[in-house]
């Protein structure tokens, strides 16, 4: 009854506006409503295995529902008219499509999550269990709800693998370097679509951002992959250990934290080779793209005796603050952490370091017992989750520089500056950029104290 009479309303809904657009959204959101519905009646109130993809399939008018989803979206003479195509698209925001894209991806993954043929068990996984896992892969947090390792197959592992590998660098960058390499030209949405996946481009080097994007991304998750099979092919044979190492160094590299192993990297904690590698990728998938081309041209240039590039205020910035960032915190950990007697300094430093830059990249891996730092450890790992990364990086968080502008900001301020100007290596930021910055940081402190307060509230 609740699906008839939405469909019902949607259809009365439609032939009310004269609009085809209107009347194609008009079913679009509310179908995709009666959906949404549909699927919390059939699945949440059974978390039982029984609530997965094989009972959503088996009703008729959820077929009709998945079948009303795809295509009302698409004008019902959408073929016969490019007119109404180029307006719909037209209509569409640059984030409307690119958030769409992402939906899209993860609801493809959730799928494929769910199959058979993704779990060792051969059995069909819960579908909120799977839709969970694809949109924490998408968003590379690397929370799970079941043991990759053990509970995925091959298939799902490389599912997942390339949900969080799209999800770090963004499906619009491999679009775009196809796009670009076969000399493709692109329409202006699309090119704006593709600018506000990943900040740090101008429109006129777009292309070329993209193909920089793909190389280095190659670049450093083929070399980790190197390394890291290297160091496992000692213990799991060569097809596990090449497995382990493209699968751990995807993961560092887009900084979604994601293992095959159930505590993480804890085993090899006194490994100079995993820590370093990990550490690399992740301060290479956390600093930016544009970050990491300026610097290493930057070096190239310098040992090549050519015209040195210097590096942008923007690099030099995310590179001074991640560096003034990590320092700091790996210092106040070795001073806040109750170590045990028998780990000695060179140790702590190496356990500091490993989990500092795995919290300041957000990816998420851990060779430190998360549950048992102390109080005033986990504030230190709050606070850099909280920073994050910088922009245009594989790495979440308010970023480097918001950080970064925002507390000189407050310095100049605390030394009576009354215009509380913010100057970075003597260039003027932008009263409009420190505002924002301001705004970024106080919204997410406030959404984090809120949602803090809620869970004690409930407790």
């Amino acid at each position: 009854m609740l699906i008839s009479s939405i469909l019902h309303t949607n259809f009365t809904g439609c032939i009310k506006s004269r609009d085809p657009l209107k009347q194609q959204w008009m079913r679009g959101t509310q179908l995709f409503g009666a959906y949404s519905l549909l699927i919390e009646d059939r699945v949440l109130p059974n978390p039982s295995p029984s609530a997965n993809l094989v009972g959503f399939w088996k009703g008729k008018s959820v077929i009709k529902l998945l079948f009303a989803v795809f295509l009302c979206p698409c004008p019902l003479r959408w073929r016969g008219s490019m007119g109404v195509q180029k307006n719909f698209l037209k209509s569409v925001s640059p984030f409307q499509l690119l958030v769409s894209g992402y939906l899209l991806i993860t609801l493809l993954g959730t799928f494929l999550l769910s199959t058979p043929i993704a779990t060792k068990s051969g059995q069909w996984q819960n579908y909120l269990d799977a839709l969970f896992m694809a949109a924490s892969g998408i968003s590379t947090t690397g929370l799970c709800v079941v043991d990759i390792g053990s509970f995925y197959s091959y298939f799902g592992q490389f599912v997942l693998m390339i949900i969080f590998q799209i999800g770090g660098v963004g499906y619009m960058t491999f679009l775009m370097f196809v796009l670009y390499l076969f000399d493709i030209k692109t329409p202006l949405s699309m090119q704006i679509t593709a600018k506000e996946s990943l900040s740090g481009a101008s429109l006129r080097i777009l292309g070329k951002f993209f193909v920089i994007t793909v190389v280095f991304t190659l670049i450093f998750e083929i070399v980790g992959t190197l390394l890291l099979t290297l160091y496992w092919v000692q213990y799991y044979g060569v097809i596990h250990a090449l497995w382990y190492g493209l699968f751990h160094s995807i993961s560092a590299f887009c900084t979604a934290g994601f293992s095959l192993f159930p505590d993480s990297l804890m085993k090899f904690k006194d490994s100079l080779i995993i820590n370093s590698t990990i550490n690399v990728l992740s301060l290479a998938g956390g600093i930016g793209f544009i970050v990491l081309y300026e610097t290493v041209i930057f070096v190239i240039s310098k040992y090549k005796s050519v015209q040195i590039r210097r590096l942008s205020v923007h690099s030099k910035l995310v590179l001074v603050a991640s560096l003034i960032i990590i320092a700091t915190a790996v210092v106040m950990l070795l001073i806040a952490e109750k170590w045990d007697t028998n780990v000695n300094i060179i140790h702590k430093i190496l356990y500091s370091t490993f989990q500092v830059i795995s919290a300041q990249t957000t990816d998420g891996f851990n060779t430190m017992d998360i549950g048992a730092m102390s109080s005033a450890s986990l504030i230190i790992i709050m606070m850099l989750m909280f920073i994050g990364a910088s922009p245009g990086s594989t790495g979440g968080g308010i970023k480097t520089t918001t950080f970064a502008i925002v507390a000189m900001y407050i310095g100049s301020l605390l030394k009576g500056n009354s215009s509380a100007m913010v100057n970075v290596y003597e260039r003027e930021i932008p009263q409009e950029t420190v505002n924002k910055a301001l705004g970024i940081f106080i919204y997410n402190y406030n959404s984090n104290r809120f949602n803090h307060n809620e869970h004690d509230g409930k407790e």
